[in-house]
């Protein structure tokens, strides 16, 4: 089986020799890692030009130097273990520690220049997705530059000339690379900080993996039956709650890496999308929408006033994608009476749960699970199961939130009389359209076959 340690060593062993040397390490800005798979708050520039930075879910952004008037960061191309949600950690491959790689913050018109060194064990490049630059910075291996050879780094320089929102990924090997989770987000901050400016400003990425039950690393030539679908490589109940002040106004900007689109919806609030990965919107372009639908290699930003206090589902529409790793060929067993066949199989496997003749929610069993998988559908709520898993998280609007405070306020305490409840009373009548007499739970329908024969069902 492939360890946490096996599979980072494996990497440490090939590049060896390869790894730049400590003279061209000391013209290099630091290439600084983070583990942690908690959110981190907004980076505030520490120099450079004035700009609103955003707070990337279960992320963070990379810090710079600043060189001779040029903003350098380095990305380190590199294996690491990733915890998809507490009792799940996956062998993928990102930068800095992480996947996805943490976003890079620049302002409208700042010169960058980003080294990538290169820890895989093959050749890698790195595309500046949507960015206007000069071909030869484009990032094709073998159309643009040849690829980055293991052990090896190379630089990118360009002027980030259009304010906007970006991804970055590899133009090498594409299919195993981005299956390993090799992508990142990009922000180009408007040169006049008050243009577009929000009160609150989220970035991630949507991503998919498919990894059997019991295994750690993706299968990376799986076209479309994937079974893990995260936000920023992180699944429900690991995705962190996007938490805002009532009133504020909240972007959340979201690039899509995966093989397939999502329609990712709000519950509560409408919003407007303002920004695409080509640019912002007119307003007179723009129209409310509680569902956004997200393309392949699309980014979205979207544009609310936070003004409903509460816990908001964050989620992608499509169904499966709200749940964890699954057994896509289980048949359908719900109206099944199967209780005498469970007694047969507990005789020989005694503890083996009748599951799925009722539906697919547990309420609250747990069944026994391979080692390093996810339920798959789990997480906890004040009113019991939440049954999601997946691309699924949390709005939280609250009152009384300082500026800078992203701390999990807790669950949302419902105003009084305020949550549905079960009804004790007498159930009322079911309307009926004018002069349709009330029918008798007795009656048959009578249903017309073809071939006129009548049928009575009762």
């Amino acid at each position: 089986m492939t360890t946490r340690r096996s599979f980072l060593g494996s990497a440490a062993t090939l590049l060896g020799a390869g790894v730049v040397s400590k003279a061209g390490a000391a013209s290099l800005p630091e290439a600084p890692l983070q583990s942690s798979a908690a959110t981190q708050g907004p980076l505030a520039p520490p120099n450079g030009r004035p700009y609103n930075p955003v707070v990337t879910l279960n992320g963070w952004t990379l810090p710079w130097r600043m060189k001779d008037g040029v903003k350098e960061f380095h990305l380190v191309a590199e294996p690491v273990v990733r915890e998809i949600a507490p009792g799940m950690t996956a062998n993928l491959w990102g930068y800095n520690g992480q996947s996805p790689g943490p976003t890079i913050e620049v302002v409208e018109g700042d010169r960058v220049r980003i080294f990538v060194t290169n820890k895989l064990p093959e050749h890698t490049s790195v595309h500046w997705h949507g960015q206007r630059l000069p071909n030869g910075m484009d990032g094709v291996t073998g159309l643009t530059q040849p690829g980055i050879a293991p052990g090896k780094t190379f630089v990118y320089e360009f002027v980030a000339k259009h304010a906007g929102t970006f991804m970055y990924h590899p133009h090498a090997d594409e299919m195993a690379q981005m299956a390993m989770g090799m992508m990142g987000f990009w922000v180009t901050h408007p040169h006049d900080p008050k243009l577009h400016a929000v009160d609150r400003d989220f970035v991630f990425l949507l991503n998919a993996y498919d990894i059997d039950p019991g295994s750690y690393t993706p299968k990376v030539n799986t076209m479309t039956d994937f079974n893990l679908w995260t936000f920023n490589s992180r699944a429900f109940p690991g995705i962190d709650p996007m938490v805002v002040r009532k009133d504020d106004r909240v972007r959340i900007r979201v690039g899509n890496l995966t093989m397939t689109n999502h329609p990712v919806h709000l519950h509560g609030h409408s919003f407007e999308v303002t920004g695409t990965d080509g640019g912002w919107v007119r307003p007179a372009a723009r129209w409310p929408e509680v569902t956004t639908d997200i393309a392949v290699g699309q980014m979205r930003a979207i544009e609310f006033i936070a003004d409903e206090p509460g816990d908001w589902a964050f989620h992608c529409h499509k169904s499966h994608h709200t749940m964890n790793a699954m057994g896509h060929d289980v048949p359908t067993m719900i109206g099944v009476d199967h209780s005498g066949v469970a007694q047969k199989i507990n005789n020989l496997v005694p503890g083996y749960m009748v599951m799925g003749d009722k539906g697919g929610a547990m309420d609250g069993m747990q069944m026994p699970l391979p080692e390093n998988t996810l339920p798959m559908m789990t997480g906890e709520g004040p009113f019991g199961g939440l049954d999601m898993g997946g691309m699924f998280t949390v709005v939280k609007v609250r009152e009384g939130l300082a500026r800078n405070d992203y701390k999990d306020p807790g669950w949302y305490r419902h105003p009084k009389g305020t949550v549905a409840r079960e009804w004790s009373g007498e159930t009322p009548a079911a309307p009926r359209a004018p002069g349709v007499p009330p029918s008798k739970p007795s009656e048959a329908m009578d249903v017309k076959r073809d071939g006129g024969d009548m049928h009575h069902h009762h």
